[in-house]
């Protein structure tokens, strides 16, 4: 039944490609409907005279997203009536030009949903509100390794509403078909996941199976692997910049695992860069491993219809993981805002309220407050208790945060990108990227 399961998920994959474009128009429409619901509310002058303060709150996000947050204001609302709260959202693609544009014209949203690329950039030049000198926005009930990722230099322009760690997610259903047990991932290595991917093609190739789906253009594989072997492509001062050898050996092991079969070739990985999470070679049964940020594994099961399994990232040396946390998204304040304590007070809410919290569930991520993961499990599916649980189990292991993506260097994800699919393709050498790689990281300072 496994095996039949499989072939009809593969099979549904041209019918969803025909289907993308027209679930496209109809999100954009519904963004475009979300972003002027402020006007439809009618409302007052920004908080003028007697009436409620008005607060502009942005974030990007699809149609679920947008209908659970209006949830939470429409609480916060009943509860603050001196407060009113405008939405403004948008898809992504479309959300940071917006920002740059109100950001220029000094008028930014007052709450602001931001990204670990971009918040050292905005923080520096001086858009965005410290939040340590807040009253009203209580983060005490956040651990130290989790509020640090909201730092920049040493000032907190971001309070991180989740967390997520980069895993790696697998398939249980192709690894029984491939006759392969579920490794044990506290002591398991690259060397034997690589070992592992090879297999799953060796007895699965035939129906266009690999090991491992999206792998040699995604910028974090590498920096997981620079890490534990204490280098950082952003080192902070005092800590070892990423070093010409492990880029070398990481592109040269690429090349080898698109030979094994254990990853797709360089067209395939290629083109899974522009297709949804629902086309993806892992959501349609076409790969036993793949790496992401462990929230993300709830889309994958929604969309595939199987109980996925989340592993640690396998490591150089047994048990040395060096896993990190990353906010999934901030709440960040606007350092022109007029009503900064009103401003504190929604993002105290978005972060600590209880039914705030069971509203939301795990959407942006596993909640950044540990009580506040508590409050949320009982009513969570089992794939969103496998991932509370996931990242509870990982905090006594997890390595202190490396510093978020400098200003300047937004680009980062796209550059390695380019470059990884020129390895791909052969049109330049490992040595030849890691020289070009390394020049763009010295350009970004």
């Amino acid at each position: 039944m496994a095996r039949n399961r499989l072939r009809n998920a593969r099979g549904v994959r041209r019918r969803r490609l025909a289907a993308v474009t027209a679930a496209g128009c109809l999100a954009l429409a519904a963004c475009g409907q979300a972003e002027n619901l402020e006007e439809q509310r009618g409302g007052d002058d920004g908080g003028g005279g007697d009436g409620p303060v008005e607060l502009r709150f942005t974030w990007w996000g699809a149609d679920a997203r947008g209908d659970l947050t209006q949830e939470v204001i429409d609480l916060f609302e009943e509860e603050h009536p001196d407060i009113r709260i405008q939405p403004q959202w948008t898809s992504w693609e479309s959300y940071w030009d917006r920002l740059n544009t109100e950001a220029a014209a000094g008028d930014m949203p007052d709450i602001i949903q931001m990204d670990e690329s971009q918040i050292a950039t905005y923080g520096q030049q001086g858009t965005l509100r410290d939040l340590g000198s807040l009253d009203g926005l209580d983060l005490s009930g956040m651990e130290d390794n989790v509020l640090q990722t909201g730092e920049v230099d040493g000032t907190l322009y971001g309070a991180p509403v989740g967390i997520a760690l980069h895993a790696m997610a697998y398939n249980p259903e192709v690894l029984d078909q491939a006759g392969i047990e579920v490794p044990d991932d506290t002591t398991w290595t690259w060397d034997e996941f690589y070992e592992l991917a090879g297999r799953v093609h060796d007895e699965l190739g035939d129906e266009g199976v690999h090991g491992i789906s999206f792998w040699s253009l995604q910028s974090a594989n590498l920096q997981n692997i620079a890490r534990q072997r204490g280098e950082e492509v952003f080192p902070r001062e005092g800590e070892t910049p990423i070093s010409r050898e492990t880029i070398v050996e990481f592109f040269e092991q690429n090349l080898e695992l698109v030979e094994t079969g254990a990853v797709p070739p360089g067209d395939v990985q290629t083109e899974g860069v522009g297709l949804s999470l629902e086309q993806g070679s892992f959501a349609t049964g076409e790969a036993a491993f793949h790496p992401l940020w462990h929230t993300q594994v709830q889309a994958y099961v929604d969309a595939s219809g199987i109980e996925m399994g989340l592993l640690r990232q396998p490591a150089l040396e047994p048990g040395d993981h060096r896993m990190v946390n990353k906010a999934s998204m901030y709440w960040s304040i606007a350092e022109s805002t007029d009503h900064p304590e009103e401003a504190a007070t929604f993002v105290d809410f978005l972060l600590n309220d209880p039914e705030a919290a069971r509203i939301l569930g795990v959407e942006r991520g596993v909640p950044a407050i540990p009580e506040i993961q508590e409050v949320i499990e009982p009513d969570l599916g089992p794939t969103g208790q496998l991932s509370v649980e996931f990242a509870a189990d990982l905090q006594d292991e997890v390595v202190p945060p490396p510093q978020v993506t400098p200003s300047g260097a937004s680009t980062w994800s796209d550059d390695y990108q380019r470059i990884a699919g020129e390895v791909l393709f052969g049109q330049i050498t490992p040595e030849d990227a890691a020289d070009q790689l390394l020049g763009i990281i010295e350009g970004y300072q």
